[in-house]
């Protein structure tokens, strides 16, 4: 299977493999055969077809929310223009800013969280948002603390 499967269908080995990758994704592949309690070449090959199918994206580090003391974290809603979602959604990808992004339904079309170091990159990025063709409105809202 070489090319990306977007319907591909997580079988209960691959939802249990994701959820310890999540935890730990830096577990060698001995670890995690030891914790799921099957073959090396069980995990090896699951984990080759979740990233071949596009199944898995690829692995990443998280950092401790508050291990970054001075970052500004904001929700900004989104309305998008007709059908120019698609559009809008690829140029709000390439902000490096842009810590995620989801559709919705209701009044707003789109979620972002933004992450900015200061309260200057903070300015700069909405004005980057609200600047690209297709958005009509946005409304922002600033994450003072997580509970």
């Amino acid at each position: 299977m070489n090319t990306k499967d977007p319907l591909y269908k997580f079988d209960d080995l691959d939802r249990e493999l994701i959820t310890v990758l999540r935890r730990d994704g830096r577990a060698s592949i001995s670890k995690l055969a030891q914790i799921l309690k099957v073959s090396r070449g069980t995990i090896q090959n699951r984990i080759d077809r979740l990233l071949e199918t596009g199944a898995l994206l690829g692995f990443t580090i998280r950092v401790r929310e508050d291990s970054q003391p001075g970052l500004i974290k904001a929700i900004m809603t989104i309305e998008v223009a007709g059908r120019s979602t698609t559009q809008v959604i690829r140029k709000l990808r390439g902000l490096p800013e842009l810590h995620t992004l989801h559709t919705t339904n209701g009044s707003w079309d789109l979620i972002a969280e933004i992450r900015a170091q200061s309260l200057h990159d903070f300015d700069r990025i909405l004005r980057e948002v609200r600047m690209i063709e297709g958005i009509l409105n946005s409304e922002t809202s600033i994450l003072l603390s997580s509970v």
